[in-house]
């Protein structure tokens, strides 16, 4: 496998030199100068060839930011108990044209603005179930609901935990209250799992479904 353009082997015989003898005591903006290279470059070819700069060299003014303990930039440090510039400035404004360039709460462009769609609008989901925009609200799964699910909890309050609304007549597209059932995601899951009988035999196992919720019915009340 070819080196990649900054590993060691990659370089030549007489830059990776120039590095193993100097970069322990030579700035690494000076290396790079000399190698034409940048200077994280020449860092990573010494850190790969296990290379540091010297006592001698972290002791010296060059050594800059590099030295510990020594202060370096405390003059421009924030102390405890100092407060920034723009405390107590809520809503502060940069002036010129910021305030045409900032950012609106609720301002949509590009991709997000050719697909939005407004809260009513109503699609298809790929299960083939018709669902209407409610909010625009996060997350952006709660923004789309079953119409079937908002005509049925319209005229009977929130569906119970455990239960979902089915079609009576089995069409997606008939979301009228009148075809509409609710039902427990078990019964749900027993009815699913008839499609592999005969036909014969899951119209009579719906139809003894629908004379039990009969009874049930009549026993309640």
């Amino acid at each position: 496998m070819k080196p990649r353009p900054n590993h060691p082997k990659a370089w030549a015989a007489k830059d990776r030199d120039l590095v193993l003898k100097h970069f322990a005591d030579t700035p690494t903006a000076e290396l790079a100068r000399r190698l034409g290279r940048p200077a994280y470059q020449v860092s990573q070819c010494a850190a790969r060839m296990g290379l540091k700069k010297s006592a001698a060299y972290l002791a010296s003014p060059a050594a800059c930011r590099l030295r510990r303990g020594d202060g370096t930039g405390s003059a421009t440090r924030f102390r405890p108990g100092q407060e920034p510039w723009n405390t107590g400035k809520k809503g502060w404004q940069a002036g010129g044209r910021s305030v045409q360039t900032q950012f609106k709460p609720g301002h949509r462009s590009g991709r997000a603005a050719a697909i939005y769609q407004p809260v009513g609008a109503e699609r298809i989901s790929k299960d083939g179930i018709r669902q209407r925009k409610v909010n625009d609200d996060m997350p952006f799964q709660g923004r789309w609901k079953a119409v079937h699910a908002i005509n049925w909890e319209a005229a009977n309050g929130p569906i119970p935990k455990g239960y979902l609304v089915v079609f009576r007549d089995g069409n997606r597209d008939n979301v009228a209250l009148e075809n509409l059932e609710l039902i427990s995601r078990s019964e749900n899951l027993r009815r699913n799992s008839l499609h592999r009988f005969p036909k014969e035999l899951v119209s009579l196992c719906q139809l003894k479904g629908a004379v039990t919720r009969q009874l049930n019915k009549r026993a309640r009340k």
